[in-house]
């Protein structure tokens, strides 16, 4: 039988405090209990900083280059420089389940690199950025202008990349690379794509009390993921690491709900769940993948998560974003819980339609 505990305050909604430059935000949550905005800040810093995964470089190949501690015919910087340079690069990819590959594998960016006399005649050297190397393809290339080295004569190489998915910092030392090839350097990898984090936690007033918590978290990446990204991949690793200890539960705790919603706040919320899908102009590979997953209302659409609607079919990351910001726009998102107004995913079908033929008259 579940054990009732009293109601914790929680936040309803997470405040994006976006500005400029892209790679940092500000996000404000409240209220929480007194002494919670502390555990989930510092539980959230620690994951963003040392769990999150992106893109790096593992080993560089040059043709012609067997070791890192030599300079290179032709080239103004010596191949200690150039690692250096090497190691400043921001690679973007986003690895889903569906590519059929192994996403820790890593993959291999090959290059060319063809340097003319009439390409050093023109201002005496040719500087090698990294959108020279990396053209945007399996990789996005967050930093192409970045500088790698300086060519003083013509020359033609073949330059070989290995990049890998992986998180926190990586010696070269600790790189496994499988059919590593002569003259290959493996270098270290910095996979961690957030740059730092900064939270504090504030008062704040609920009713008359004001000792509830305020928590504000600022995070800058590196350009790899977005601030709002890092956000939500850390609270999800969170969420993993505690479901092994909720499935101990010898007794399951319900909690105590806020007081009941008025009517009206109530006939508000309905009015938007029963919504017809083909009412609030998506486009129509979207309205055709909902229908062919038979969600015909706003409220059978917003109880599922987001991970859920990624398995349906033809269903694509374009048309998760167009359906998260038009159900933005009306204050809703992908996976509410809706338990405040006894609406369940279960339920929530069968309670659109009584309300359709009870207040507004319509058949279902």
């Amino acid at each position: 039988m579940p054990v009732l505990y009293g109601k914790f305050e929680m936040p309803e909604k997470i405040t994006n405090e976006k500005s400029t430059p892209p790679t940092f935000a500000r996000f404000v949550a409240e209220p929480f209990e007194r002494g919670f905005g502390h555990t989930i800040g510092n539980s959230l810093r620690r994951m963003l900083l040392t769990s999150l995964e992106a893109p790096s470089i593992v080993s560089i190949f040059i043709e012609g280059v067997p070791h890192e501690y030599m300079s290179i015919d032709g080239i103004i910087e010596d191949m200690t420089n150039i690692i250096l340079n090497f190691k400043s690069s921001l690679l973007r990819k986003l690895p889903m389940d569906d590519q059929g590959y192994d996403s820790r594998t890593p993959r291999v960016v090959s290059k060319f690199l063809n340097v003319t006399a009439e390409d050093i005649e023109k201002n005496g050297e040719v500087s090698i950025t990294l959108g020279d190397l990396i053209e945007d393809g399996e990789f996005n290339v967050v930093n192409p202008e970045l500088h790698l080295f300086t060519v003083t004569k013509p020359m033609t190489k073949r330059i070989d990349l290995k990049v890998a998915i992986g998180r926190g910092y990586v010696p070269s030392e600790r790189h496994v690379i499988e059919n590593r090839v002569t003259d290959e350097i493996v270098v270290d990898s910095a996979f961690s794509p957030v740059r730092l984090v900064n939270y504090e936690v504030e008062n704040t007033r609920v009713g008359q009390d004001t000792d509830y918590d305020r928590l504000i978290l600022e995070i800058t990446t590196d350009g790899r993921i977005t601030p709002e990204e890092a956000m939500v991949f850390a609270a999800q690793i969170g969420i993993r690491h505690l479901e092994v200890f909720a499935k101990m539960q010898p007794q399951q705790l319900i909690f105590e709900q806020n007081e009941a919603k008025s009517d009206d706040d109530r006939d508000e919320i309905m009015q938007k769940l029963a919504l017809r899908i083909g009412e609030i102009e998506l486009s129509v590979r979207s309205t055709n993948c909902l229908n062919g997953a038979e969600i015909e209302f706003i409220g059978e659409l917003v109880v599922r998560p987001e991970s859920e609607m990624l398995k349906f079919r033809n269903f694509g990351k374009k048309s998760l974003n167009e359906i998260k910001a038009k159900l933005h726009e009306m204050n809703m998102s992908l996976g509410m819980d809706l338990a405040k107004f006894n609406i369940t995913r279960e339920n929530v079908r069968e309670v659109i339609l009584t309300y359709l033929q009870n207040h507004l008259g319509k058949e279902a």
